[in-house]
């Protein structure tokens, strides 16, 4: 999955960018405790370790995981 594919994602979700060093990004979500931080250009794709701790920080799952 590429890093604008999960920025989309969060922000469906309801989170929002708070802080921007570079290339990595800090997501907070309104009720959901915590931040979020993606790292990469958008075009980049993220590794499926990284990409499986993002969802799992933002509560999330991957389409297909019910």
């Amino acid at each position: 999955m590429k890093v604008r594919e999960v920025i989309k994602l969060l922000r469906e979700d309801g989170w929002y960018l708070v802080n921007q060093e570079g290339s990595h990004r800090q997501f907070k979500h309104p009720t959901k405790p915590g931040r979020v931080t993606v790292a990469g250009k958008p075009g980049e794709t993220l590794h499926p370790k990284t990409l499986a701790s993002i969802l799992r920080q933002a509560k999330l799952q991957k389409k297909g995981d019910d």
